[in-house]
């Protein structure tokens, strides 16, 4: 995966400013070679609590490369992630050599999570931050039927489909890919309005609006055509009403190989 969830490289003088990271900690996923990565670098380069880690040095896939960032939000420890899951496009490559040089080198993205506010049947608030997306998703054999609001004002009276996602330029190559979504740049100051299996209107494909926007979601005959909502990992029961906004009090700090930048892994991505 891909102010956004808009990450934002820093400057190449900030980056010349970017601080030394000396204590360093090792967390990994279950996956077997995971944790055979960790126990390798640990022996080689030492260990200690993430609380007390300059950088989080995150071994495993995409998945776990989110439960990382959001681990660590608004802690202002930035996270080098380390491919040993199975597609990793959020993951530096595993190598074990020169790590501390591979870090101290690295850019910083930062990134700002989509908060998503949801409202269940019950009238029970929830509130979850997504970097890639937040996504409705029918729950029953009937499709969902679904009005969309951008700032207040409804552009669409209804969308009969599977569900319909808000991705970030973050997440625009994860699920919002897989439903025939744009794929945004990093840096760009947009948001994906995604369908998932449009049957009305049949040809719409989504929008795209400015990631300062305020997109809300209301879910139209919900007793009979109930909805689920996610942000990330976090996922609400028979929600009535979602919104989706940008939240810039809120952040993580990714670490990335410059040789192997998000806006490259995005080209290549496109380009095949």
């Amino acid at each position: 995966m891909n102010d956004v969830a808009r990450p934002t490289p820093e400057s190449p003088a900030d980056a010349d400013a970017a601080p030394a990271y000396g204590r360093i900690a090792f967390v990994a996923s279950e996956a077997p070679d995971a944790l055979h990565a960790q126990a390798q670098l640990v022996a080689r380069y030492g260990n200690i609590a993430p609380e007390d880690a300059d950088i989080v040095v995150a071994l495993g896939g995409d998945g776990f490369m989110l439960q990382s960032l959001h681990r660590f939000r608004d802690t202002g420890i930035p996270i080098y992630g380390m491919n040993r899951g199975s597609v990793g496009f959020l993951m530096n490559s595993f190598r074990q050599e020169d790590l501390p040089e591979r870090i101290a080198a690295a850019q910083r993205v930062v990134i700002h999570p989509l908060m998503m506010e949801a409202t269940d049947v019950n009238g029970r608030q929830h509130r979850a931050p997504a970097i890639n997306e937040v996504s409705l998703i029918r729950q029953s054999y009937q499709a969902a039927k679904l009005r969309i609001a951008i700032d207040g004002k409804v552009r669409m009276e209804e969308l009969i489909c599977d569900g319909v996602l808000v991705a970030t330029p973050a997440g625009s190559t994860a699920y919002n890919l897989s439903a025939q979504g744009p794929i945004l740049p990093i840096g760009t100051p947009l948001l994906a309005v995604t369908p998932i299996s449009a049957f009305r209107p049949r040809r719409w494909r989504g929008a795209l609006v400015p990631d300062r926007a305020r997109v809300d979601i209301a879910v139209l005959e919900f007793e009979k055509r109930p909805v689920n909502a996610t942000a990330d990992h976090f996922q609400v029961l028979n929600v009535v009403a979602v919104r989706a906004k940008l939240d810039n009090a809120s952040s993580m700090t990714m670490l990335v190989d410059r040789d192997h930048s998000i806006e490259e892994r995005i080209l290549r991505e496109q380009f095949g």
